[in-house]
């Protein structure tokens, strides 16, 4: 199956402990691109989560967003600190007596000095809350692929029909070329009538120059190769997986094909169809550039 690189997926679960939420987005780039935005308490689980993406995950520039409410009652304590209130104490009071001011400090003023007062989590029980993490990061993982193969699969439609039109436009290319080179032929002839007046026309000479025309506006190579890089990228397509990088090459050659064919063109409905093969490229790689 074919997977697109922009995709989103959600998972939440809620526990009599904590509340945990993730959401995973992309968008297309070249290479895997991993932004992940988590609690400072989880940091030491971004190791691990990053193995888990990686699983689920080969291209593209993903933003994860971690969320944690522990609902511990114990999670919080507040620590006091004695020592560092009174040398607040000692300083404050020096002040006052050497600016002759009021010594007007209240304890909700001294509370709200540095360190007088510290939050600290108590040690959380890492294999609980991992497990919890773990879950609903899976979660979140099988819905995000879920859009990304949703959306290759639109893309994966789009770009066969395209195919298809282009192996038409290929076809028709092949067939109108021995019409150019019988039109050549009978313009050539009617200018030597015209020049020699109706004399003896040198049949081996008109046939000479026809093979140089001919030559020199081929575009058989062309075709053989166009159709078989549109049947590579049909086989790629319908083979599925992580086939991005390789279809951006196919979609380079294709282009390479199309402009040899476009500057070899004499012929005014040939160019059209080659110029419609060459927009038809162009649309193609565009899409392919967001394909996994």
């Amino acid at each position: 199956m074919i997977k697109s690189m922009t995709g989103y997926g959600r998972g939440e679960k809620i526990t009599d402990t904590g509340k945990c939420t993730v959401e995973i987005k992309s968008v297309n780039h070249r290479y895997l691109d991993l932004s992940i935005k988590l609690p400072r308490k989880l940091n030491m689980f971004e190791g691990e989560i990053r193995n888990v993406l990686k699983d689920y995950i080969q291209r593209g520039k993903v933003d994860v967003f971690i969320n944690y409410e522990d609902y511990s009652k114990e999670s919080v304590n507040i620590k006091y600190n004695p020592q560092i209130a009174a040398e607040y104490m000692k300083h404050l009071r020096t002040m006052a007596e050497e600016f002759d001011i009021d010594d007007d400090v209240r304890v909700s003023t001294l509370a709200r000095l540095p360190e007088v007062l510290v939050s600290e989590d108590e040690s959380m029980n890492e294999d609980e809350t991992w497990k919890l993490v773990k879950e609903v990061l899976l979660i979140a993982c099988d819905a995000f692929v879920v859009s990304r193969i949703k959306e290759g699969e639109n893309l994966k439609t789009d770009l066969l029909a395209k195919l298809d039109a282009m192996g038409e436009n290929v076809k028709f290319i092949e067939e109108r070329f021995p019409a150019i080179v019988e039109e050549y032929k009978t313009r050539l002839t009617q200018k030597i009538k015209e020049v020699l007046d109706d004399k003896q026309i040198d049949e081996s000479r008109i046939l000479t120059e026809v093979c140089i025309y001919s030559d020199k506006i081929c575009v058989d190579e062309e075709m053989v190769r166009l159709k078989s890089h549109i049947e590579a990228v049909k086989e790629a397509l319908i083979q599925g997986g992580a086939v991005g990088k390789r279809l951006d090459f196919l979609a380079q050659e294709l282009n390479r094909e199309a402009n040899t064919t476009l500057s070899k063109s004499t012929d005014v409905e040939v160019a059209n169809v080659a110029i419609t093969i060459k927009t038809d490229i162009e649309k193609i790689r565009e899409q392919i550039q967001n394909i996994e």
